[in-house]
């Protein structure tokens, strides 16, 4: 028995007991609930007979006894319960077995007891540590979706009943690894860093990890590199390639911690430069955000632009306000298809949502003009420190092509397209015609007359070159519309 409960823990018990009575075992909750059953005839009725040991667990619970049987029409129940505590109405071990019963059966019973409980409570103890977890990384999802959306003192009362403390500032980290590795590289992660990083597993990308890093950390310093203070250490990019054979990291420059959506990007861009490096980790290479440089007309076009969108009520109480259909826009925009699993949402839901953000708006979410004008006004919204008119003040009426036109934003896109003149012209023709077909790979290589992975390739040589993401969300493409679109203006 005992041999029984360590390879095959409660199911090979019952099932051995089953065949034994040639009938039925399983262990049931004290109100005759089914926890785990098995049956050892495959003509014996296992609903009947679950139905049989349901009333005599819940009349030994009445009772108080320390075992029960009860007789049927053609079978009798054995309940014996598995903690026998004085006043616990814990689970119960029940066999039903035709009569007559078989020679030796309770004395079986009896004998199975011991073994059974021990490895039922071992294995509810591992059914309580995997809830903890589950628990745990949902919270920790919870506050990386509330920094993400700059809901900080919120994050901070959720995280405060997790560690470590949330940093500031910090710098966002994005290691991806093998799927089935991930808990181990967080482990890993979070022995390098001395237990001072903030983990989440990524809920799109299911082979990507997201650290939050104290900004004093190193974490995106040169291999070798020491910082002095607590948690000091090798920069933690190199230090995790370095003790995972297979994984790649991504880091962003420092910024604040309410900053945490533009340093997850930024990590993410880093991430495709570092697919194609030896060392597998690279850093964010300095880039302006268009959002720094639009200034007060570039407010006023985003606050116009938006109003219909911040001004909504729903009809219905349980429709999606103006607040979460924001939400659910920026989420689409930074993750594509798999903001359903980001938002925890059915894909028919995003598509309904979608389609309200683009009615109120008067856009066409399908073109990547429209997605590029939400995205940067989405931005422009969520940059504080830009100067707006007071109350009283009337509202100015801007278009995008006259934010564009501003000599910040001109230098801007210049600076933006200036790594391009490395691939030539067929590097800005590549990028131009998959703008232009609304970035659908398949498309711009019908019109730019190549295959679908010439076209692909020729975009991951533009992202080592660019040190951008494009082929996968979050992606330039906002940035490098809104750069084109500039340049043929200023022509």
């Amino acid at each position: 028995m005992y041999r029984l409960a360590r390879t095959g823990g409660p199911p090979e018990l019952l099932r051995r007991l089953a065949r034994r009575a040639e009938g039925w075992a399983g262990i049931l909750d004290a109100d005759g609930t089914v926890l785990q059953a098995v049956a050892g005839n495959a003509r014996w009725p296992g609903h009947e007979a679950a139905g049989v040991a349901a009333r005599a667990a819940r009349e030994l619970t009445a009772r108080g006894a320390g075992s029960f049987s009860l007789d049927g029409e053609e079978c009798t129940a054995l309940v014996l319960p598995l903690d026998r505590t004085p006043g616990d109405h814990g689970p119960v071990l029940a066999l039903v077995a035709p009569r007559p019963l078989p020679g030796g059966l309770s004395t079986l019973m009896a004998d199975a007891m011991m073994p059974l409980a021990l490895a039922w409570a071992s294995e509810s103890v591992e059914r309580k540590r995997r809830r903890v977890d589950l628990a745990e990384s949902r919270g920790r999802e919870a506050v990386l979706h509330l920094l993400m959306t700059g809901q900080l003192s919120i994050a901070h009362q959720v995280a405060g009943a997790l560690r470590p403390k949330l940093p500031d500032p910090v710098r966002v980290c994005v290691v991806e690894c093998s799927g089935d590795r991930r808990d181990e590289v967080a482990r890993i992660c979070a022995d390098a860093s001395g237990g001072r990083t903030w983990i989440v597993r990524c809920p799109v990308y299911a082979r990507h990890l997201i650290l939050i890093v104290p900004a004093d950390d190193g974490a995106g310093t040169t291999a070798g590199a020491r910082t002095e203070g607590p948690g000091s250490g090798p920069a933690l990019g190199p230090a995790v390639t370095a003790l995972v054979d297979d994984c790649v990291v991504g880091v962003s420059e420092e910024v604040p911690l309410s900053d945490t959506a533009t340093a997850y990007q930024q990590a993410f861009h880093a991430l495709a430069v570092a697919r194609g490096l030896p060392g597998r980790h690279a850093g964010f290479g300095a880039a302006p955000e268009p959002a720094l440089v639009v200034g007060a007309a570039g407010a006023r076009w985003a606050d116009s632009l938006l109003a219909p969108l911040l001004v909504h009520l729903p009809r219905r109480s349980q429709d999606p306000g103006s607040q979460e259909l924001a939400a659910t826009v920026a989420s689409w925009l930074a993750f594509s298809s798999h903001a359903t699993r980001h938002l925890k949402i059915h894909r028919n839901t995003l598509a309904a949502r979608l389609k309200l953000v683009g009615e109120l708006l008067g856009l066409d979410l399908n073109r990547v003009a429209d997605q590029a004008a939400v995205d940067l006004a989405l931005r422009i919204r969520a940059t504080p420190s830009l100067h707006r008119p007071g109350a009283g003040t009337p509202a100015v009426s801007e278009d995008l092509d006259t934010v564009l036109g501003a000599p910040a934003v001109q230098d801007w896109a210049a600076q933006q397209l200036r790594l391009l003149a490395g691939a030539g012209p067929a590097g800005e023709e590549t990028l131009r015609s998959w703008l232009r077909c609304e970035a659908r790979l398949s498309a711009a290589a019908a019109e730019l007359g190549i295959s679908v992975p010439g076209a692909r390739k020729r975009l991951t040589r533009l992202e080592a070159l660019l040190c951008r993401s494009l082929l996968q969300a979050p992606s330039a493409r906002y940035d490098l519309w809104l750069a084109f679109r500039t340049v043929d203006l200023a022509a």
